[in-house]
């Protein structure tokens, strides 16, 4: 059973809010693609990766350009048009469908690796999702959790924005977003890797960064 269920807090990712995301993430591009390189070299060749809660579909993009087979599921239907524009922009075939981490709407033991980054903080079952993500992976493959973490310090925030060269009105949104919001809906490590025991996984490896981790986790 589900012992953290919580209601969902976080920005409402639709309409104006999900095209802004779109816009300011873009500026994140470099970074998608180093993680896609390090992912691809994860997974064997053409193999199958789901990214959970994909937002503009940018890292599944840069996935699909190294010869994957990608599936990105996400709660907003706003981002999933703005994903398979971008992605159609691109020239690449990734496929982007409305769903809810906690009852994906992939087949069981159908994918080689799934990847969730900066979206777990706001799930309303963390564990299920967990689980979900376990269930549709094959036996040996690897799913990646990338987030925030409770005690990220506001000077790494800092720099973070700082280095996105947005606009004052922007910057001084998101410095208020990561304070009042985002840091307070991400959980501690020890947190993490209770939940992801709690879903069954039992080959888990938490990774911190300067504002978050990364928890590797393995089918068995």
């Amino acid at each position: 059973m589900d012992s953290t269920i919580k209601a969902y807090k976080g920005m409402g990712m639709e309409g104006s809010t999900a095209r802004w995301y779109d816009r300011t993430t873009r500026k994140d591009l470099p970074e998608f693609k180093a993680l896609a390189v390090r992912i691809a070299a994860a997974v064997p060749p053409g193999g199958a990766v789901l990214e959970v809660a994909p937002g503009p579909g940018f890292l599944s993009i840069e996935l699909a350009k190294r010869g994957l087979l990608v599936r990105g599921v996400d709660i907003s239907k706003t981002f999933v048009e703005i994903a398979q524009r971008n992605a159609a922009a691109e020239g690449v075939a990734a496929e982007f469908a409305l769903g809810n981490a906690s009852a994906l709407p992939v087949e069981d033991t159908s994918v080689d690796f799934v990847v969730c980054r900066a979206a777990f903080k706001n799930f309303t079952e963390p564990v299920k999702a967990l689980s979900e993500m376990r269930r549709v992976l094959r036996p040996g493959g690897r799913a990646l959790l990338i987030d925030m973490r409770r005690d990220c310090p506001m000077k790494e925030v800092k720099r973070y924005v700082d280095g996105l060269g947005v606009n004052w009105l922007n910057r001084w949104f998101m410095m208020l977003t990561f304070r009042f919001m985002l840091i307070k809906r991400a959980y501690p490590l020890e947190e993490i890797r209770r939940m992801a025991m709690e879903a069954g996984w039992v080959e888990l490896r938490i990774d911190p960064s300067p504002m978050g981790f990364e928890a590797w986790m393995t089918r068995i």
